[in-house]
């Protein structure tokens, strides 16, 4: 996602006050820590010692996060410490010394100046090489049927098919995590559409209504995103919503526009780049593909734990890996 707009993938109310995130940041919010081990002496050439890596509560960022963790461990020789955060406390993490890096950012413009322009406690580490897509989506069957639905001009012919218990009377557009990114209540009351923003809990609920609605030949519109392992299972078809252009999004009360694609990024605490410790040196390089990606995702859905699932990855990908490290 290129760092346009204000609400770029996942935002809620920032917590107010330094103790707040810190108690979250230490796990009363909800927060946990799993610890890896460091590998045997002289998996690294230099001291590693320990990295704090922010897990946020999506597949493709754990793909990313595990391969990250498994190259820091195995080949440097660090300790990794993992965090399950929600984005906006992860960065909050820069500031208290919590959190060193994020492995995948969307964006999130008011954090980027709040933490990197005007605190200066964090830095752009640089892209991930992968590319990110928000928007609507339908099951491939609706679009079959209904050609036209995935013209956002025609939503509102359609809205009586999306009603359910929980939109009052309007089509339903299902949403993930209330905490992921998303301008949709804006763009539903903007572009005069007859529907209600329902949020589903989690990117697993999400997941899982979209292959109900495919498997029972349901209606269901829902936001959805790329790179993601399920499109592999359930090709889902974009509804096309009225193109983003530069600064269309600005205004998040007014926003009238499409998503724009993203320009993943990574990001880490100014404290940490500057240490010289080899972890933050593989942050930066860090760099692969949507495909990448996907298939260590897929993996992980498919039963295996996020480290074997990177060992598989790392094995499979050396020069990649020793591109990082040079």
């Amino acid at each position: 996602m290129k760092k346009a707009g204000p609400l770029l993938k996942r935002t809620i109310p920032l917590m107010a006050g330094v103790a707040a995130a810190a108690l979250l940041l230490t796990g009363c919010g909800g927060a946990s820590v799993n610890q890896v081990a460091a590998a045997p002496a002289g998996a690294g050439d230099a001291p590693c010692g320990s990295v704090s890596v922010a897990m946020n509560a999506w597949v493709g960022y754990t793909a990313n996060a595990a391969v990250y963790s498994y190259v820091a461990k195995n080949q440097l020789g660090c300790t990794v410490v993992q965090k399950d955060l929600n984005e906006q406390i992860s960065w909050q993490g820069f500031a208290s010394g919590e959190v060193d890096v994020i492995m995948e950012n969307w964006g999130h413009a008011d954090l980027t100046k709040q933490y990197i322009t005007d605190q200066q406690v964090a830095v752009d580490a640089g892209p991930t090489g992968n590319e990110g897509h928000i928007g609507w989506y339908v099951p491939p069957w609706m679009a079959e049927k209904y050609p036209d639905i995935t013209d956002g001009k025609n939503l509102n012919k359609y809205a009586s098919m999306f009603t359910t218990s929980e939109s009052g009377g309007k089509g339903q557009l299902l949403d993930g995590d209330p905490a992921f990114v998303t301008n949709d209540e804006a763009l539903v009351k903007n572009l005069n559409l007859d529907y209600k923003v329902v949020f589903s809990g989690s990117e697993a609920a999400l997941i899982q209504s979209f292959r109900t609605a495919e498997q029972n030949k349901t209606p269901l519109l829902g936001y959805f995103y790329e790179p993601q392992w399920f499109l592999s299972q359930v090709p889902l078809k974009k509804v096309a919503l009225p193109a983003w252009t530069e600064g269309c999004d600005a205004d998040a009360e007014k926003v009238a526009c499409d998503y724009p694609t993203y320009t993943l990024n990574k990001v880490m605490s100014k404290k940490f780049a500057d240490s010289g410790s080899p972890a933050a040196k593989l942050a930066k390089g860090f760099k692969w593909t949507n495909d990448d990606q996907n298939s260590v995702a897929t993996d992980i859905q498919g039963g295996m734990s996020p480290e074997a699932a990177a060992k598989k990855w790392v094995d499979a990908h050396e020069q990649t890996v020793k591109s990082w490290l040079s």
